[in-house]
């Protein structure tokens, strides 16, 4: 075995590493909880009649729930707005010292940053909160109402001999040299969740494993998946809901969750002080919230959730042995700086 090889001991060594993060899984099934909203919030979102809605998610991907809550909710009026991440940030900031703020609901893939501007957040929680995994939430203001989770994928036509766990993605003497890519870890929080989880859980060799296998690097999910439907790759890491819906749509691709656990990144998502709309945003957020809309952004968009237990569950996820893991936020934060520029040299990449 080459000294880039992870082999059992070192394995098992990186599970007193992994308490750097937590490991969850979720509990036993349960039925569907009804969202029943009271009457009074009801009347209060109908007389508000519309709600500004700040989001860094896919524009695409957001009106589509934004269409499903306004089949029930028909009355509230949901204006979009939605800005890369850290452009987001910027106006929420330069908005905010300007006392301009527009947005009733803002919605985040990086909690680092929306943990930054908390004290700008009202006090809120959805009628569910103690459904939801405690180690998840970073604010008692903020909350995950999109959970998305990372998981391997494989073009099934070119690929015979496919992957089954992360250290797979290590064996060099099966995968010739670019047949695995991955998303560059400065990329963003999304993707830096997936190297913490590596590094802490997998082991410290194994970046220096996996880059002895030589992967193409692509700057972001998006066009790294579209290459693995073209099959100018052939595997790769990806977030679920990046592939969910072109392997749902036919695409000759198959996905698999590995063994040794799920790196999930939460999302934060609140109601901020100067909220005009302060009862709708609670309506769009309790809904988001509530079984109903994680079992959509579970269907329809190919996440996973924050609740304790799942009430949905994608293709090939089985929650009975699924291990979720999400990194402790001073360790995301506080690492960041350190590791990132160390995976550049391990895997020859130059910003």
């Amino acid at each position: 075995m080459s000294d880039t090889r992870i082999g059992r001991r070192t394995l098992l060594g990186a599970a007193g590493l992994g308490a750097l993060g937590t490991t969850l899984s979720y509990g036993p099934a349960r039925a569907q909880k009804a969202y029943n909203p009271p009457a009074s919030l009801i009347d209060a979102a109908r007389k508000e009649g519309r709600i500004t809605y700040y989001t860094a998610a896919f524009a695409e991907v957001e009106q589509e729930t934004i269409n499903l809550f306004n089949k029930r909710f028909p009355f509230v009026r949901v204006e979009m707005v939605r800005a890369p991440g850290g452009q987001l940030i910027t106006r929420v900031k330069t908005e905010a010292a300007a006392n301009k703020l527009t947005a009733d609901v803002i919605d985040h893939s990086d909690r680092g940053l929306m943990k930054g501007i908390e004290d700008l957040f009202a006090d809120y929680a959805p009628p569910n909160a103690d459904d939801y995994i405690p180690d998840v939430l970073i604010s008692p203001k903020l909350w995950p109402r999109i959970t998305p989770g990372w998981c391997v994928a494989y073009n099934s036509e070119l690929v015979k001999n496919p992957p089954k766990t992360w250290m797979d993605l290590t064996n060099a003497a099966a995968y010739k040299p670019g047949t695995i890519a991955q998303v560059i870890a400065p990329s963003g929080g999304t993707t830096w969740t997936r190297i913490m989880f590596e590094r802490q859980v997998l082991g410290e060799n194994y970046w220096a494993a996996q880059a002895a296998t030589k992967p193409a690097l692509y700057p972001s999910g998006a066009p790294l998946s579209d290459a693995l439907v073209r099959g100018e790759v052939e595997i790769a890491p990806l977030v679920y809901n990046v592939i969910y819906t072109k392997q749902r749509d036919g695409a000759p691709v198959q996905t698999f969750f590995p063994p040794e656990g799920i790196p999930i990144v939460p999302y934060a998502t609140g109601i901020p002080k100067t909220a005009k709309s302060p009862n709708a945003a609670k309506l769009f957020l309790d809904w988001s919230m509530s079984d109903e809309g994680q079992i959509h952004s579970i269907k329809d968009h190919g996440n996973l959730t924050s609740l304790k237990t799942t009430p949905f569950n994608p293709p090939g996820f089985d929650p009975k042995t699924a291990k979720l893991w999400v990194p402790k936020f001073d360790e995301f934060e506080k690492l960041r700086d350190v590791w990132i520029p160390e995976w550049n040299k391990i895997y020859g990449y130059r910003q």
